[in-house]
């Protein structure tokens, strides 16, 4: 009999036990509705507010459609302002310089002047040039760039300031402005990004160093595999060769190609070739004539020059941490007609002036250890045998015009450089430098330091 007792009991434990199971089920009920409930009134309140938003956006004036890829960035971490803080570059540099001849004698043999002929620089310690450089995207359409040179002589030249599109359609491009011409190869590249101290001897003779255009530049760049770019240029042409004129018009027309591609992982060149054309009015230049009086000669006239141009570039598998090697050349051949003046303040004769010069340079530079390099130069040019009217009619002697008496300006150059990181470098160059007509070759050893801060683009290829 009271083995049933349990069982009998189970009832009454049911009837205790059910309602308060029912009450908790009711209350865990009523929690989750209400949360439901509140999840549904935040969403409500966040589509009334999307929808108002875009009742706003309807209601404001269409923006101009413009492609997203070429609008002003935006500096990360900071507010609307700073999208128009341009970034800034700072280039510092110097040179220790030692020579066996007085550099301030140093001059190209053959060659009228030019006035940017820069040798092996001032012995012992020198302050280099500094460059700041600005740039920006102004809009969806323009970038610009402000570059500027602070001499050791303490002064400031403007070496570009430009503005260049940055929607233009089929691969056009247009930049205006002052800028360094698109020839040749090297010209583009600014003196901290040199492989050498200085530039080529042909730079030096043929445009006074990195010849400058005051105007406005055009390239076309071909929707191929192959790099192919075509390029045109008008200014006012006032750089030498050539000089501003009176008129209106421009003077100083250029015109270059340039196509390139890879052989394989390792390798890739380029190869150009370019088209100047400048007018000259009383370009002048001081000399010494026979009895070693100075005397000051002006030309005015055509001056046409070819340039070819060669790259090529090798690393293993296109690594470039390593190992790489590239080797680089030019060619410029310049023809100049008109009238040749001799000393224009005094005698003041003139006649018929004929030139045909040429010159050339070729470099390797091969990086045979992470962060150290070696490189090899050699410069030539050929001043030619100019037709002078004033002497080959007789008027006047061959050594009235001394600094153009025929010449064969060379150079020999070889620089060990080490780079501790992308953005200092320091270099070591000795030259057997030629350039003079006559005399004892130069030998020139110089140490340089290039310190580069701040947000600096990538370099030409």
């Amino acid at each position: 009999m009271t083995s049933f007792r349990p069982i009998a009991a189970l009832p009454a434990l049911a009837c205790i036990l059910l309602p308060a199971l029912s009450e908790a089920a009711a209350d865990d009920v009523a929690s989750l509705r209400a949360e439901l409930q509140a999840l549904k009134n935040e969403y409500v309140q966040r589509v009334d507010a999307l929808e108002a938003r875009i009742q706003q956006l309807e209601a404001a004036p269409a923006p101009v459609e413009s492609p997203p890829a070429t609008a002003a960035p935006m500096a990360s971490g900071g507010g609307a302002a700073s999208a128009f803080n341009p970034a800034i570059s700072v280039i510092l540099g110097g040179t220790y310089t030692d020579t066996s001849r007085d550099p301030q004698d140093w001059h190209i043999g053959g060659f009228i002047p030019s006035g940017g002929e820069v040798g092996p620089g001032e012995r012992s310690f020198n302050l280099g040039e500094s460059e700041i450089t600005l740039s920006a995207n102004v809009d969806p359409y323009f970038s610009a760039n402000l570059t500027a040179a602070f001499t050791a002589e303490n002064e400031v030249d403007v070496e570009e300031a430009f503005f260049r599109t940055s929607s233009l359609p089929a691969g056009f491009t247009a930049k205006g402005g002052r800028f360094f011409s698109g020839f040749g190869y090297l010209n583009e590249v600014h003196a901290h990004a040199w492989d050498f101290v200085d530039q080529p001897l042909a730079y030096q003779a043929f445009f006074g160093g990195q010849y400058q255009q005051n105007g406005l530049q055009v390239k076309w760049l071909a929707p191929t595999d192959m790099f192919i770019e075509f390029g045109a240029e008008a200014g006012n042409g006032e750089e030498f060769p050539g000089t501003r004129l009176a008129g209106n018009g421009m003077n100083g027309a250029t015109l270059f190609a340039h196509i390139g591609g890879d052989v394989g992982d390792s390798t890739s060149w380029r190869l150009g070739a370019s088209w100047i054309d400048l007018r000259a009015e009383d370009r002048t230049y001081a000399d010494l004539n026979e009895f070693g009086d100075p005397v000051l000669n002006s030309f005015t006239g055509k001056s046409r020059t070819w340039v070819a141009d060669a790259v090529l570039k090798w690393a293993p598998n296109g690594n470039v941490t390593r190992q790489q090697l590239k080797i680089q050349g030019e060619y410029m051949h310049r023809s100049e007609d008109g009238q040749l003046a001799y000393d224009v303040d005094g005698a003041g004769l003139s006649d018929d002036y004929h030139s045909d010069q040429s010159g050339w340079y070729v470099q390797g530079v091969f990086q045979f250890l992470p962060r150290w390099r070696i490189g090899l130069r050699y410069d030539s040019l050929d001043s030619g045998s100019p037709a002078i009217a004033l002497v080959t009619s007789g008027l006047l002697s061959p050594e009235a015009f001394p600094q153009l008496r025929g010449a064969d300006p060379e150079r020999v150059s070889l620089m060990l450089d080490w780079n501790p990181s992308e953005f200092s470098r320091l270099r070591a160059q000795y030259d057997w430098d030629d350039a003079r007509a006559e005399g004892d070759t130069d030998r020139a050893f110089r140490l340089q330091y290039i310190y580069g801060i701040g947000a600096h683009g990538a370099h030409k290829y």
